[in-house]
C-alpha cells in the first residue's frame, strides 16, 4: 500500500477572487453575450494556482449548463491569466442520449431503397462455402469428385450447394439464429392465429418446404388468400386458409322475406281525399256469391 497521500487541493485565493477576469474573458475572448451569462456559481480547484470559475448559462437552449473559465497565475505573481473557457453540462443539464454505433442501432426494416448494408468480414453468421460440410469441416465444392471419394460427402441436401460466385453461406450459428428468430416470430406456432387454425402448415397443400437444414422446420406459404402468403412459416404454424379446412355445422339458409298480401294502406290521389271518401262495408248482400 502506497504511503504517498494526495492532499486535497485548495483553490488559490488570488485566482478565486478573479471573478471579473473570468466573466470578461467570456465576453471578450469567447464572444458570449452578457445576457447569456448567469450568476457566478462558484469555483473549483484544478491544480496548484489553477482555478475553474463556473457561471450559469442563461441561454434557454442550454438549461442546466454552465460556463467554465479556467484561470491561473505564475508563482509569486499576482497577475491572473485565462487558460480556456468552455460550456459544460451541470448536474441537471439536458443531455443528448449516449451515442450508439450504427451497427448496434440498426433494426430490421431500416434498410431502404438504394441503401447498402454489407456484412462484415468477421460476421459470425457467415462462413466461407468451403466449410459447408457438417458444422466446420472443409469441403471445396469447386473441385470435382474423384472416383475414390465418398458419394455421400457434402451437405445432406444437394440444394445447399452455393451458386458460383457466392463466397459465403450461413454458418451453424447463423442457421440457429435464423431458425430461432423465425420460430419466435408471428409466423411461428405461438400465435393466436396458429392456435385457432384447423391444422398445421405441414399438412397444407400450399406449404412449400425450404431446402437444406432449415427445410426440416420451415417453408413458404403459397396461398394468395392466407395472411402469411409469400412468407416463411414454421411447419407447425397454421391459419384458417388451410387447404384441407372444412366448414362444420349446419348450412345457413337465407330467410324468405314475409310479404303481407292482405293488408293495405289508404293514400290520397289527385282529386280524391281519403278523409272525404265514404267507405261502405263489404257484405254478402252487396256482393252475392256466384252460383
Amino acid at each position: 500500500m502506497s504511503t504517498i497521500r494526495n492532499r486535497a487541493k485548495e483553490a488559490d485565493q488570488v485566482c478565486a477572487d478573479a471573478v471579473d477576469v473570468a466573466r470578461k474573458a467570456l465576453i471578450d475572448d469567447a464572444g458570449v453575450t452578457s445576457d447569456a451569462i448567469g450568476e457566478h456559481l462558484g469555483v473549483e480547484p484544478v491544480a496548484d494556482r489553477v482555478v475553474m470559475h463556473l457561471f450559469g448559462c442563461a441561454d434557454r437552449a442550454y438549461a442546466g449548463w454552465r460556463w467554465a473559465v479556467t484561470v491561473t497565475r505564475a508563482p509569486r505573481s499576482k497577475l491572473v491569466t485565462v487558460d480556456e473557457s468552455v460550456l459544460l453540462p451541470g448536474p441537471d443539464a439536458l443531455l443528448a442520449p449516449a451515442w450508439v454505433p450504427w451497427h448496434d442501432r440498426l433494426r430490421p426494416g431500416d434498410v431502404g431503397i438504394g441503401d447498402l448494408l454489407p456484412a462484415s468480414l468477421d460476421d459470425e453468421r457467415l462462413v466461407p462455402f468451403a466449410v459447408l460440410d457438417g458444422d466446420d469441416a472443409v469441403t471445396d465444392w469447386f473441385l470435382p469428385w474423384t472416383d475414390t471419394e465418398n458419394e455421400q460427402a457434402g451437405p445432406a441436401e444437394p440444394s445447399e450447394l452455393p451458386a458460383p460466385g457466392r463466397s459465403r453461406v450461413l454458418s451453424s450459428f447463423g442457421r440457429d439464429d435464423t431458425a430461432e428468430r423465425w420460430y419466435e416470430s408471428d409466423h411461428g406456432p405461438r400465435t393466436p392465429l396458429s392456435h385457432a387454425a384447423p391444422a398445421n402448415c405441414v399438412t397444407c397443400g400450399f406449404f412449400v418446404p425450404l431446402s437444406g437444414g432449415l427445410g426440416r422446420v420451415f417453408g413458404a406459404c403459397g396461398n394468395a388468400f392466407a395472411p402469411d402468403d409469400g412468407r416463411v412459416v414454421s411447419a407447425d404454424h397454421g391459419c384458417g386458409a388451410h387447404s384441407e379446412a372444412v366448414l362444420t355445422g349446419a348450412a345457413v339458409h337465407a330467410a324468405v322475406p314475409v310479404i303481407d298480401e292482405f293488408g293495405y294502406d289508404l293514400v290520397d290521389l289527385p282529386g280524391v281525399s281519403v278523409e272525404e271518401t265514404v267507405f261502405e262495408p263489404l257484405s254478402r248482400d252487396s256482393y252475392p256469391e256466384e252460383s
